[in-house]
């Protein structure tokens, strides 16, 4: 099999990390381009709402002791990262951030940070990151060096971001048993 580095993430499997799984939403909700070792990943989010939440993308954990950073190249959102207290228990979060971010931003994922992105504005949210994608075992959907089971099990991170009145906010997921320590980045905590 050779690396295809082209993919796009559909609505049908972005049901499985979604507040509302039965909300409808676009067909796609963002597409990736993985450049492997010599060149940067291109990530494009879609605008919009999903039964309220914002488009995201689906969320992952590094294998190993790998870090990236991501550039934000177009457009407004928010970067969500999130480390487990314990690798074998996901419903326990040591620690939660959210981090507005906005064209000519940078986020840096610390090794063991689980992370996501969310596109809170009206354009594309485009963003290049350094995370190595490439070689057989990897493809531009689901990397191997990327874990996704984590986040599939508990629906998504300790929050979700909605639109409440036109701005994004913060609502729980009540799956987690235990955040520890939260950085909200100026959004609001709000009741579902």
């Amino acid at each position: 099999m050779s690396f295809e580095p082209y993919a796009a993430r559909t609505h049908e499997k972005m049901s499985e990390v979604l507040m509302n799984p039965d909300a409808q939403g676009p067909a796609i909700h963002y597409y990736m381009v993985r450049g492997g070792k010599n060149k940067h990943n291109i990530t494009v989010l879609e605008t919009g709402t999903v039964g309220g939440e914002y488009i995201k993308t689906y969320g992952h954990y590094h294998i190993g002791k790998l870090d990236e950073t991501y550039w934000f190249v177009a457009g407004e959102g928010v970067a969500l990262l999130q480390r487990l207290a314990d690798q074998s228990d996901p419903a326990v979060v040591a620690e939660f951030k959210a981090i507005q971010v906005k064209t000519g931003d940078s986020v840096y994922m610390p090794a063991g940070y689980g992370h996501l992105m969310l596109n809170t504005g009206k354009t594309w949210l485009v963003m290049e990151d350094d995370s190595p994608v490439e070689g057989p075992d990897d493809s531009a959907s689901m990397p191997g060096h990327a874990d996704y089971g984590a986040v599939k099990q508990m629906r998504g991170f300790a929050y979700y971001v909605v639109e409440r009145d036109g701005k994004p906010v913060l609502i729980a997921n009540k799956l987690y048993k235990e955040v520890q320590k939260t950085d909200f980045g100026g959004l609001p905590v709000v009741e579902a």
